[in-house]
């Protein structure tokens, strides 16, 4: 199968990483246990993702001009990623995030975006020829959300689908929900949007409706170990999760949307991508880190379609 061609438009970020058995409630001051530093962001770990799972991949994005900022480059240019349009800011930092990892593999992040906050619709319309040779967009919502809009517009006028992770969650303008191929919040996300939390499949399926009934063409509902409702105007199903012994959850979504836009990519059904991407998700959080405990395609399909011993 040939390989597909995606677009990710996007934050990219340094994740400072601290793991301690427990999580610090509010004026507590805990012991740790390790401190690492690894490239992150939204829109990175989602364009790396997407070139482990089998896409060629093209990323926009804005890092500073900073240490941090020439280590995601490098980082990015490693995995065979297209950087024409990753812009160095003079004048800002590029962004970090800082994360605290507890021993069950939970975690609490707090984001600096950083130049990712100076990502603009210009910058956009300079890398306008990108939308001419790509099968996917996928878009996040670390950067402004006029820019978001209008990359979602630009690949409107180009015929290009458009994957929206809406993450962090808040709410979003009818303008951008409205003919959106595909939306994939997770619980959290969901519940921001839509006012329903869905801890049931019979509030996932109504939380789906309603934002179908925004104009939203397709809606994954990302449930973590429970797997991913998928909403579509024929149908509504479950498509279950591997199970797996989770040590750090940070970059499953990550990983999910990155191999679903892969996935898509190569035309494959929609159930059959998140299978694909379910295992993908699994799989990152076996291990630390974001953008390195992102599998690669092989990984992925050995999970999906294991042999029998």
């Amino acid at each position: 199968m040939s390989r597909s061609r995606v677009l990710v438009i996007g934050s990219s970020n340094t994740d400072l990483i601290v793991q301690s058995e427990r999580l610090p409630r509010p004026g507590q001051t805990v012991m740790a246990d390790t401190f690492s530093t690894l490239p992150g962001g939204k829109g990175a770990n989602q364009a790396v993702a997407a070139s482990r799972a089998g896409a060629d991949v093209s990323f926009v994005a804005r890092i500073g001009a900073d240490a941090f900022g020439l280590q995601a480059l490098c980082c990015l240019e490693a995995e065979g990623i297209d950087t024409t349009f990753v812009l160095r800011d003079p004048d800002l930092p590029s962004g970090i995030a800082s994360i605290l990892v507890d021993g069950r593999g939970e975690n609490v992040i707090a984001v600096v975006p950083g130049a990712n906050a100076a990502l603009s619709p210009v910058q956009i319309d300079a890398a306008a020829s990108l939308f001419e040779r790509v099968s996917i967009c996928l878009l996040q919502l670390e950067t402004p959300l006029p820019t978001v809009l209008h990359a979602a517009g630009l690949a409107k006028e180009h015929g290009v689908p458009v994957i929206l992770n809406p993450a962090p969650g808040r709410e979003l303008p009818p303008q951008l929900l409205s003919g959106l191929f595909l939306l994939t919040p997770n619980e959290t996300e969901t519940e921001i949007l839509t006012g329903i939390l869905p801890d049931t499949e019979k509030t996932a399926r109504r939380a789906a409706n309603i934002l179908m009934d925004r104009g939203v063409r397709n809606v994954i509902i990302t449930l973590g170990a429970r797997g991913a409702l998928v909403a579509t105007v024929r149908e509504t199903v479950i498509v279950p999760a591997p199970t797996v012994d989770a040590r750090d959850t940070t970059g499953a979504g990550d990983a999910f949307n990155g191999a679903l836009a892969a996935a898509l990519g190569q035309s494959r059904p929609l159930a059959d991508a998140v299978a694909f991407a379910n295992c993908a998700g699994a799989l990152a959080v076996t291990r630390v880190g974001a953008q390195s405990a992102l599998p690669r395609e092989t990984r992925i399909r050995a999970l999906m379609d294991p042999q029998p011993q």
